[in-house]
């Protein structure tokens, strides 16, 4: 069992950067992939960014490719996710997830824990 908590949420100017952070209790940490996903009103959740269990693989949706970067501190049972150049549309609840696929996965399915989600909202 993992929990995960999520924050460093906010309201921030279009242009301007947020770090987000997912802290993971257990001792299992290192064993799962992570991954962020965001949900914006009135639309589905959608992937945003993926590590692998030790951080040396990464994946990004195309639309944060460039400007959002995902890391994790598998000694802190932590996972980071820095948004930059964050624009209007990137408003939304993001989540963090840890998931026990063999691979970086990118689909919400495949992970089974999920934090409560923090909300970063970017104005114009």
């Amino acid at each position: 069992q993992v929990q995960l908590v999520e924050s460093g949420g906010g309201l921030v100017q279009a242009g301007g950067s947020l770090r987000l952070s997912c802290a993971a209790s257990g001792r299992t940490f290192s064993s799962y992939v992570m991954g962020w996903f965001r949900q914006a009103p009135g639309l589905e959740r959608e992937f945003v960014a993926a590590i692998s269990r030790r951080g040396f693989n990464t994946r990004y949706a195309e639309s944060v490719k460039g400007r959002f970067t995902i890391s994790r501190d598998n000694a802190k049972n932590l996972v980071f996710l820095l948004l930059n150049s964050l624009q209007p549309e990137d408003t939304a609840v993001y989540y963090c997830a840890a998931g026990g696929t063999p691979y970086v996965a990118i689909r919400g399915t495949e992970y089974d824990y999920w934090g409560q989600g923090t909300q970063v909202t970017v104005s114009s």
